[in-house]
């Protein structure tokens, strides 16, 4: 709803520079507008996102003899980098990406926030550097080359995502969380990390003191992010984090929070009953949307926002959550982060169970194993489909490290899966490239000791910032509607972290210390609900009505043009699917977000132009 540019013109050597903001105006709605200078206009910076702390650090600022001609919070980051320099970034308490133009320098220095909430990309077009935080922003420059990195294919289909700092393109990055970059006019060009979580300082604190340190933590957390100039509200969806923050919403509040939940026809799916319990609790104005299967017009338009492949199904109803709530308020809170600080995904209570169950499995001979699992894959009644899915991915890779487990209970191809759909050339290109390499590294590599905190750590530098809040961003933002996360708060993240694991994962009850210090809060029934996730019931859509919007999709002439796949095999795992042979629920869906995103990106069809 604003905009704004600022451009200086090559002269004497000096290198010219542009920078340009569309602004979602949250807070100073009268004086906001950037770019925003210093002084004497020596420092110029654009920021997307926002700074929780500004206040007070503004404060401070202007006891050190700052000025400041606006009420941003944009205008506290020039100050602050005066000031600070690069060490700005250590003072700041927000999501962000930025890019600061110091003209005295005649220096560029761009940046990330510590978890990675807001995007940043960068790339070198005909030797001027271009960024943005939307990629699709350089095919608009003259000379860029749409040349697809075939890598980011092979490591997506693997993770659903393309892991940064790869991207879809060949000649562009990804700045990656907690990292900033300086190029100066020669073009001397220099990436750095100013931030990591560091899981082996554990905290000093009993229990009960911890208890309550988080209580305090959390709360501040969404009492600063409650700052804004406009309506705001809540993402609902029934579970504890959710819960926890509209309760600390409401509490904080002099109106009825309003909050916003999205579910599905299929029950198994659907938080709906969940989420309107706790809006009835806590007195909210609840809003409530059903996405039926007959939403599939719109993902041409959701794959253009996403800018390349991205096969998080839950894309979808985030965008349509973040559409509903957009028509009432323009901020919207949100508990993600809750299950990447304390141990809320089944996957950890899978890597503590399989420490044991791994010993005896070891001795078993892999043939009879891989002979009792094919017996059970063709289950078809729902519930029993749904528990021997489990014990597959549970047992599969319980032979393997813990970091290997760890990956294949993440992945949405494996490696045998992969092999069997790509061509026989694809197949050649990345024999000698482990995809699985990525996650297990960051999980071998981590900071931490025991395996609960390693798969955080993996999990809150890999899954968290490249899928989650990649979803999440992009969502909202498509409409006009920011997205804040109190447990992904810097000082949330660095205390949880501080915290034994069996804090967090007390036997196989998840979120312990989170439950127990906000018991007072939580309902008793949202607290001993299992993890549902948020998930769409892609398996059942895939074997009605999207069945054939997939097959004329990701079997069409176009999709064997693009020489990724044999198209038999693929045709095979669509029939055994939509036959209930096996579940490849997930995989489909992959294969039509890369099929869907050649259409927009690269055949550049109107009939998929999703802008």
């Amino acid at each position: 709803d604003d905009e704004g540019s600022f451009f200086s013109a090559a002269r004497g050597g000096s290198p010219g520079v542009g920078l340009a903001m569309r602004r979602l105006s949250i807070i100073d709605l009268e004086t906001g507008s950037q770019p925003i200078f210093n002084e004497d206009k020596s420092v110029v910076v654009v920021c997307n996102g926002e700074i929780y702390n500004f206040l007070s650090q503004r404060k401070e600022l202007e006891e050190k003899g700052h000025r400041f001609y606006t009420r941003s919070d944009t205008e506290t980051i020039v100050h602050l980098y005066e000031e600070y320099g690069e060490d700005c970034l250590k003072r700041m308490n927000g999501m962000f990406a930025f890019a600061i133009w110091d003209a005295k320098k005649e220096r560029l220095f761009i940046a990330r926030d510590r978890i990675g909430k807001k995007p940043l990309y960068y790339t070198w077009i005909k030797g001027d550097f271009y960024f943005s935080s939307e990629m699709k922003s350089f095919l608009a420059a003259p000379g860029f080359e749409k040349k697809v990195n075939e890598k980011a294919v092979h490591y997506f289909l693997t993770y659903q995502y393309i892991p940064s700092p790869m991207t879809i393109w060949k000649n562009v990055r990804r700045l990656e969380p907690a990292s900033f970059l300086t190029l100066n006019k020669d073009g001397a060009l220099r990436e750095d990390r100013y931030w990591d979580i560091d899981f082996t300082k554990k905290t000093e604190l009993d229990f009960e003191e911890a208890k309550e340190k988080l209580r305090l933590i959390v709360k501040e957390a969404v009492t600063s992010r409650m700052i804004s100039d406009v309506p705001l509200g809540a993402f609902l969806s029934g579970g504890i984090d959710s819960t926890i923050i509209t309760a600390l919403m409401s509490s904080a509040s002099s109106k009825p929070v309003k909050t916003f939940t999205v579910g599905f026809e299929d029950k198994a799916f659907s938080e709906t009953e969940a989420a309107s319990s706790t809006a009835r609790r806590f007195n909210t104005e609840h809003h409530e949307l059903i996405v039926k299967a007959d939403y599939m017009d719109i993902l041409p338009k959701i794959v253009w926002h996403y800018d390349q492949p991205y096969a998080d199904s839950s894309a979808l109803p985030s965008f349509y959550v973040s559409k509903m709530t957009a028509e009432h308020v323009k901020v919207a809170l949100n508990g993600d982060g809750g299950d990447e600080n304390f141990a809320g995904y089944l996957r950890y209570k899978a890597l503590k169970i399989s420490q044991i169950a791994a010993i005896p499995f070891k001795l078993v001979p892999g043939g009879a194993v891989e002979y009792l699992l094919e017996k059970t894959r063709g289950v078809r009644a729902a519930d029993s489909a749904r528990l021997v899915r489990y014990l597959h991915r549970f047992v599969q890779p319980l032979k393997q490290s813990p970091a290997r487990r760890n990956l294949i209970w993440h992945a949405a191809f494996t490696k045998e899966l992969k092999n069997f759909i790509y061509s026989e050339d694809f197949k050649r290109k990345f024999a000698d490239d482990d995809s699985y390499s990525y996650l297990e590294d960051k999980f071998s590599s981590a900071p931490a000791g025991g395996i609960i905190d390693r798969a955080l750590w993996a999990d809150l530098t890999a899954y968290l910032p490249e899928d989650l809040l990649v979803k999440m961003d992009i969502a909202s933002m498509a409409n006009s509607l920011e997205a804040r996360s109190p447990f992904l708060d810097y000082n949330v993240i660095e205390f949880a972290a501080s915290l034994p694991s069996s804090w967090k994962l007390r036997g196989l009850s998840s979120k312990y210390i989170l439950k127990e210090a906000f018991k007072d809060i939580l309902p008793d029934d949202i607290a001993r609900r299992p993890k549902q996730g948020f998930g769409i019931p892609l398996a059942g859509w895939f074997r009605g009505e999207w069945l054939p919007y997939l097959k004329e999709t990701v079997l069409s002439d176009r999709a064997a043009r693009r020489g990724y796949f044999n198209m038999a095999n693929v045709a095979k795992l669509v029939d055994d699917h939509a036959e209930s042979r096996a579940d490849y629920g997930y995989c489909l869906w992959a294969l039509l977000m890369l099929e869907l995103w050649h259409r927009v990106f690269i055949d550049g069809d109107p009939s998929y132009c999703g802008g």
